[in-house]
């Protein structure tokens, strides 16, 4: 598909995708609905309504499997964009009220972006928002690894699937440390070592560098991920919380190569302040 077309395809298909509607059962994929096999609660449908999937070829059936058995989570993914974590919208499942400390409703109530946002600067986006762009997400797996390639600016997560404990000292990083291990058919990735100069989403809900992250991804079906992702980061936030999305296959789609640098007016016309790296969260 020339790269034209397929951008096209990326931004007409979220707008198809309005038909769809959230707390849908979990058989909309085909999967059993036993606790067991579907743990993964509020449910919600995907990206695309049911007649663009078929359009497009979205796969049915059940979901492939590696060699060792496990489900097979690769592929070129559409997420939901999830621009603030606080609103439901197409694809997912947000969290009305954001539970914060006093610490985390001040950041919050300070963030300005025209002030100097990170990503406007093209740093790295951080795992949250990174997983929160309305850009393709490849995913590619065998027995001992997963590995997200992100089209939002190039970058790349690899996670070891073999149950491994987080090492004794982890570097703080923008998308952390993570491991991952399988809870039945569910993949189940951990990730700690933050750097504490991400946001949650891109209008700035904070993060600090003690953000505790779980991600529980399901091969619902051939066509679908069920995906839901906890956060808990006691700095800024009292208690866990949590978004559940579902990603929808596109075999229709390659990722594309991204360069944040490249045409970067708001820094070059100075529409933003460059930031500096100097903000890291408190201690």
């Amino acid at each position: 598909m020339k790269p034209s077309s397929l951008r096209s395809t990326i931004f007409s298909g979220v707008g198809v995708g309005l038909l769809s509607t959230l707390s849908l059962t979990p058989h909309v994929f085909g999967q059993a609905s036993s606790s067991a096999q579907n743990p993964l609660t509020p449910t919600v449908n995907g990206i695309l309504s049911k007649e663009a999937e078929k359009r497009i070829g979205v796969p049915t059936g059940p979901a492939p499997r590696l060699k060792n058995g496990r489900p097979d989570m690769s592929g070129v993914w559409n997420p939901p964009y999830v621009g603030d974590v606080t609103k439901s919208g197409n694809g997912q499942q947000g969290m009305p009220e954001l539970p914060f400390t006093e610490l985390g409703l001040a950041q919050w109530k300070a963030y300005d972006a025209a002030l100097g946002d990170y990503t406007g600067s093209c740093l790295p986006f951080g795992l949250m928002r990174n997983m929160n762009a309305p850009h393709p997400i490849q995913l590619v797996q065998n027995d001992n690894y997963i590995a997200y390639l992100f089209e939002q600016n190039s970058w790349f997560h690899v996670v070891p699937t073999d149950g491994r404990p987080h090492p004794a000292e982890v570097m703080p990083t923008w998308h952390g440390n993570s491991v991952g291990h399988w809870d039945g058919e569910t993949l189940v990735i951990d990730t700690i070592g933050f750097n504490g100069k991400t946001r949650m989403d891109t209008i700035g809900h904070p993060a600090s560098d003690q953000l505790h992250i779980i991600e529980r991804l399901q091969r619902a079906d051939a066509g679908h991920i069920a995906y839901e992702i906890t956060y808990d980061d006691k700095l800024y936030y009292t208690r866990p919380w949590k978004n559940t999305r579902v990603f929808t296959l596109r075999p229709d789609w390659e990722i594309m190569e991204y360069a944040c640098e490249e045409n970067n007016k708001d820094i070059t016309e100075g529409h933003i302040t460059r930031w500096t790296g100097t903000t890291p969260a408190p201690h």
